[in-house]
């Protein structure tokens, strides 16, 4: 099983900037983490010491000894490109559509990655983009808004023909022993040649620093396809507060059908481990996630062509503040990330100088009914990326 970070793919750009990509999260990854800072909790309540208990955090810049080194973008596409089977096929040749609905379940299950308790990935920038391949699937994400941080992400795959369109931003909060990240926004996997389109949201983050330290997805996943009339409902447990790890990473919900709330099948297990589903009427159990599978022998991507990068691509942006955790040279982290905060914040004061607003390059941004924001790919496909990740 592949490590956390284990494997590096480094390139200098003719431009002369660095793009430094790192392995994705997998199982087990948390304990080849060898880059964190030595006394952590007492560092970390150092770093909180002045914020009000309930404070909104998105605004909060973490220095690069809390960072790892990857964006937040690279993180939501990761959970999109890098998995260890076909999840996503499996969802559009299913032929009923309960099979389907039960493959959307664990395809859903299959973005849920291990989190690192110390560390978390870089704010993206306004602008930042990360676009990767993988065979026929191709992945765009663009940082569509800084405050709120929204993240846009479009995927296609003409193949088997699928689109993904993802609208998220976390609110995280902190609440004197802990902070809580609530990630608002809409998930649909699109169907096409099924006429399906289903939406999702996400789990809650919840990082405890006392009485003991984790890092937990917790909550409810709503799961629904009007097409088909059916709805899931996920809940996600972590650790207690004591640190009790019975429930710890446990999922258990079911499916049902909308119109009248009848329960189909019982879903339950790990999503670290497997996550069964049990059929009402008989009784038989089948599993339909299994992480070892899903999150292990993950690869890293590399770049197929240097020239076709953008300036705008995650691991572009902050290449040389990662080279900098990766290589525990703190002062070029610190020096390289205040260089690429400074430039942002003028780049704002430029644009409101001269009243102007920023408007996305990929993607129109627009508010939702629920008062909250939403997206719309401006592309009816994502072209090939550069980055690819090896089949």
């Amino acid at each position: 099983m592949e490590h956390l970070f284990s494997t590096i793919f480094s390139l200098q750009l003719v431009s002369g900037e660095t793009i430094l990509l790192t392995a994705p999260m997998s199982l087990d990854g948390e304990s080849d983490v060898t880059y964190r800072a030595p006394n952590l909790i007492r560092r970390i309540v150092g770093l909180f010491k002045t914020v009000r208990p309930g404070s909104d955090l998105t605004r909060f810049q973490l220095p690069p000894l809390f960072n790892m080194p990857k964006s937040q973008l690279q993180c939501y596409g990761e959970t999109v490109y890098c998995v260890g089977i076909d999840m996503l096929s499996r969802c559009s040749k299913a032929e009923s559509s309960l099979e389907r609905f039960a493959s959307v379940v664990a395809w859903s299950i299959s973005t849920t990655r291990p989190l690192i308790f110390g560390v978390a990935p870089f704010n993206p920038i306004l602008g930042e983009t990360h676009h990767v391949s993988k065979g026929t699937l191709n992945i765009l994400l663009e940082q569509v808004s800084h405050h709120p941080p929204v993240s846009a992400l479009h995927a296609t795959d003409e193949k088997e023909n699928i689109e993904m369109i993802w609208c998220q931003y976390p609110v995280p909060k902190f609440y004197g022993a802990s902070v809580e990240a609530e990630v608002h926004g809409n998930r649909q996997l699109r169907l096409l040649k099924r006429g399906e389109n289903y939406e999702m949201n996400s789990p809650r983050l919840l990082i405890r620093f006392l009485p003991v330290s984790s890092a937990d997805w917790v909550g409810t996943v709503r799961i629904r396809c009007q097409q088909t009339g059916l709805e899931a409902e996920l809940c996600y447990r972590g650790s207690s507060f004591l640190g009790r790890r019975s429930n710890y990473r446990s999922i258990k919900g079911k499916i049902f059908e909308s119109s009248s709330s009848k329960t189909i099948y019982e879903i339950d297990g790990h999503w670290d481990r497997t996550v069964s589903m049990k059929d009402i009427n008989n009784g038989k159990l089948s599993i339909i996630y299994n992480a070892k599978e899903v999150l292990s022998g993950l690869k890293t991507p590399t770049v197929k062509d240097p020239k076709g990068v953008w300036p705008s691509e995650s691991a572009v942006v902050w290449g040389e503040v990662s080279q900098g955790i990766m290589n525990k040279d703190w002062e070029k982290a610190k020096s390289a990330k205040t260089a690429i905060e400074e430039k942002e914040r003028e780049g704002l004061r430029e644009r409101k100088s001269r009243g102007e607003t920023w408007v996305p390059k990929h993607f129109k941004l627009f508010s939702s009914k629920e008062g909250g924001w939403d997206c719309l790919p401006i592309q009816d496909l994502v072209p090939a990326a550069p980055i690819v990740l090896p089949l």
